[in-house]
């Protein structure tokens, strides 16, 4: 991990609290399973307060402090924190990971910066369990996460349309996992490899026309069907009306198509709710390039 050790904590001329912006993302787009993962300009703002007394934390909150002191060398603060913003809890869009990087990164800012962004990230990525997620977080566009190895980031157009149908109920994702079978078929492993490196070489050079058909996925989304029986059939409704493919996001609930260009997108997007059963909210927004940073200190 990129540390820089510090013999003490911030000093007292430092601000006593700190917002930090962290995107919502979508990971995995198909055949990039626990690899690829995309920032939107959809975001939570987390901000972190330092505090004289010790205040009751909720278990992630409280574990990622514990994970960014262990990390830093320096001893724990008292601290107070909220968040608000866009991104829906467990709906495939990164919640975890705003809140996550969001504690991390205004711990960080409140301490005289002692760990590196990559370092944050490898944080971020061990408490996440996966880093695909974390990955675009912090850097925002879209990126290919190595286990914690530094992930390979690609900016993205800001032409494109991601429409976002977000159903009405949650998804966790250990319940995501479990449905996953332990193995699959040689021939589906190498379909998905196929598919990945022409996603990956479409952002790497900005030949998105490449991405259409390229979404298709045989480890993970099948099988998740389970939870979302409507998957295949938001996405079919969205390629037929123009979408360039369309993903699960993440673990799910939420269902993601991809559109060339804005004026395509309210098409796309109307043709995603009508498959859609029940009630679902509908987003549509672009890449966000930048990725977590701080917007008042």
């Amino acid at each position: 991990m990129s540390v820089k050790k510090k013999a003490s904590n911030a000093k007292s001329s430092a601000s006593p609290s700190v917002t930090v912006s962290i995107p919502g993302t979508t990971a995995n787009l198909g055949p990039g399973f626990d690899a690829f993962g995309l920032a939107l300009d959809i975001s939570n703002l987390t901000t972190i307060s330092i505090k004289k007394e010790t205040y009751p934390l909720p278990q992630m909150v409280n574990s990622t402090a514990q994970s960014f002191f262990l990390g830093s060398g320096l001893a724990p603060i008292p601290f107070t924190w909220k968040i608000t913003g866009q991104v829906p809890q467990a709906r495939g869009l990164g919640s975890s990971v705003t809140v996550r990087l969001g504690i991390l990164m205004g711990l960080n800012e409140l301490t005289g910066r002692p760990v590196s962004r990559e370092g944050l990230f490898r944080l971020c990525a061990e408490l996440e369990g996966h880093p695909d997620n974390a990955a675009p977080g912090i850097l925002g566009g879209f990126t290919i996460a190595r286990s914690l190895r530094d992930p390979i980031r690609y900016k993205v157009s800001s032409d494109l349309r991601f429409i976002l149908l977000i159903p009405d109920f949650e998804i966790a994702t250990p319940d995501a996992r479990k449905v996953m079978p332990q193995s699959i078929t040689l021939p589906d492993a190498a379909a998905n490899a196929a598919d990945a490196a022409v996603i990956a070489a479409a952002f790497a050079t900005g030949k998105y026309s490449l991405l259409k058909g390229a979404f298709g996925d045989r480890l993970h989304q099948p099988y998740r069907t389970k939870l979302i029986p409507f998957l295949n059939k938001v996405i079919e409704a969205g390629e037929e009306a123009g979408a360039l493919g369309g993903w699960l996001s993440g673990s799910g609930s939420t269902i993601c198509c991809l559109a060339p260009d804005t004026s395509s997108a309210k098409k796309i997007s109307l043709s995603m709710k009508k498959a859609a059963p029940g009630r679902a909210k509908i987003l549509i927004t672009s890449a966000d390039n930048s990725g977590a940073r701080v917007i008042n200190l």
